[in-house]
């Protein structure tokens, strides 16, 4: 208690913040970030802060409040200052000093367009706070002034989206909020620029990923109208690496250098601006630190570590005795990174320390750019103010479920004059062939139809149509920029045509995480 009550004596306001917790510098020199000093079962005691598991030495301790931020501006000041300026937006008086405070809280209504009867009800209406709403959309503080106050949410039913205007964050459904705010966004950039991307994609893979990235490298306004050409997929630049719904960004000096994380991030809110496909299976962890969340309080679970080897390293640590070989081998990757060699008293906290570094530490300068390209194309307002539209940007692989209906909808078969290479095939085959694609889809799982998805298209988000054409090839094979699957029409009964198709779709490794 000796620490709690000098604090409070030296810092009351302190008092105010519903507890408090130490921090500390930890990292490198490339990675410094601040680290959250555990508090034990008695509290934050002089003799556990000198304790040398702390590794606190002669570094400096901050403090964070825990429940709420502690006003320190001049508003928070029990004395108001300087002269009476009127309201620009409700007329009414407010002292200088009390203006900023007033304006965050101002409930928007100009005086002379209310019809109440006296001065004195209207001043009383003015100083009404806001309605609120259990069911609002929490507003992340630290975005704007106006997300000072907590929108008032109400139902897609009761409106009208011609008069939506910037309302999209007060409607409740997530999807209704990002798509008024894409229309707003595009509307407002229509007569701007085009933006023209042209890409010859009967040339080498290496010559159809540099116009991409030529393109995205640009500094444009992005929400200007796109217009692309393809003439005549993509490459595979691995940007994502890991397990489905655990990916994190690779950790690649070149990629990092190159600036092709701030490139990534741009690619993902155009695409989303205009409804195209979105990034899949993001660690959990990622997109919490990308949203400018605290790494420390982040949800890290083995599974985001990539790197295998690191991960069985840092598995050794849930052991209950380590053997001098395992102790060796942890001490070497914790030293590596600035962190103490394990002993018998640090090992659970080591864990999290490594686990901390090996997914957030090691990705955050990608992390800072993909946020950088997201701010680039003006989505960022969105996402920050409407948390609940980070989903829909970011949606889990394993939220997404197929039907094969959802396929069969989709599909525009063959027809007799279609320019396909199907000279000398008669109806007869080409109905045996589509058949046979039609009972694989029919009879298939939902996972098989997502690979079937991306082999397809090259993402596992279905685009408006379908294509299904027939080539002289030896397996199946598609063009996912025209969304076509070429079928060889040569297989005679449906074992044989499942066994290509299934080799076919596990050989490929294509997909958005691919740019």
């Amino acid at each position: 208690m000796a620490v709690t009550n000098k604090l409070m004596e030296v810092f009351p306001k302190l008092q105010e913040g519903g507890g408090f917790e130490f921090l500390k510098i930890a990292g490198s020199t490339r990675s410094r970030n601040l680290s959250l000093l555990q508090c034990p079962n008695t509290g934050y005691t002089l003799a556990y802060l000198k304790d040398p598991s702390t590794t606190i030495g002669q570094a400096t301790i901050y403090i964070r409040p825990l429940q709420q931020d502690l006003p320190i501006d001049s508003e928070s000041s029990g004395h108001a200052s300087g002269p009476a300026i009127s309201c620009i937006t409700c007329q009414k008086e407010v002292p200088f000093s009390e203006m900023k405070l007033h304006r965050a809280n101002c409930d928007g209504t100009p005086m002379q367009e209310t019809h109440r009867e006296g001065e004195g009800d209207r001043c009383e209406e003015n100083d009404r706070e806001p309605p609120t709403d259990r069911d609002s959309v929490p507003v992340r503080p630290e975005t704007s002034v106006q997300s000072g106050v907590e929108p008032v949410v109400i139902e897609s039913g009761k409106i009208d989206l011609k008069e939506l205007d910037n309302d999209w964050k007060i409607i409740k459904e997530p999807t209704l909020a990002a798509q008024v705010f894409k229309d707003n966004l595009l509307s407002e950039h229509a007569t701007g620029k085009p933006l023209r991307l042209k890409m010859d994609v009967r040339e080498s893979e290496e010559d159809r990923e540099r116009a991409l990235l030529s393109f995205y490298k640009q500094q444009q306004e992005w929400a200007c109208p796109l217009h692309c050409t393809l003439d005549g997929g993509v490459g595979q630049t691995l940007l994502f690496e890991g397990e489905p719904d655990h990916l994190v960004p690779a950790a690649s000096e070149v990629l990092i250098e190159s600036n092709l994380f701030r490139v990534a991030g741009r690619m993902i809110a155009h695409s989303f601006l205009h409804d195209g496909p979105h990034v899949t299976g993001l660690s959990p962890a990622v997109i919490h630190v990308l949203f400018n969340g605290d790494p420390e309080m982040a949800t890290i679970v083995v599974e985001d570590c990539p790197d295998l080897h690191i991960r069985s390293i840092i598995q050794m640590l849930e052991l209950e005795e380590l053997t001098q070989e395992q102790k060796d081998t942890v001490s070497d990757l914790s030293l590596s990174w600035d962190l103490p060699a394990v002993t018998k008293t640090n090992q659970r906290w080591l864990h999290n320390k490594l686990l901390v570094h090996a997914v957030i530490g090691r990705t955050m300068r990608q992390i800072k750019q993909l946020r950088k390209g997201l701010k680039d194309v003006m989505l960022w307002p969105l996402l920050t103010s409407r948390p609940d539209v980070v989903p829909l940007l970011f949606p889990k692989m394993a939220g997404m479920q197929f039907v094969p209906q959802m396929f069969l909808d989709k599909i525009t078969w063959p027809v007799e004059d279609s320019d396909d290479e199907d000279e000398g095939l008669d109806i007869e085959c080409k109905c045996r062939i589509t058949g046979f694609l039609r009972v694989f889809i029919e009879t298939a799982s939902s996972d098989t139809l997502a690979q079937l998805l991306k082999f397809w298209v090259g993402w596992e988000m279905l685009p408006s149509e379908l294509k299904v054409e027939f080539s002289g090839g030896t397996f199946p094979s598609s063009s996912t920029c025209f969304e076509t699957l070429k079928l060889p029409a040569h297989y005679n009964t449906y074992k044989d045509f499942e066994e290509a198709l299934v080799a076919a779709i596990d050989s490929a490794h294509t997909g958005f995480g691919l740019v």
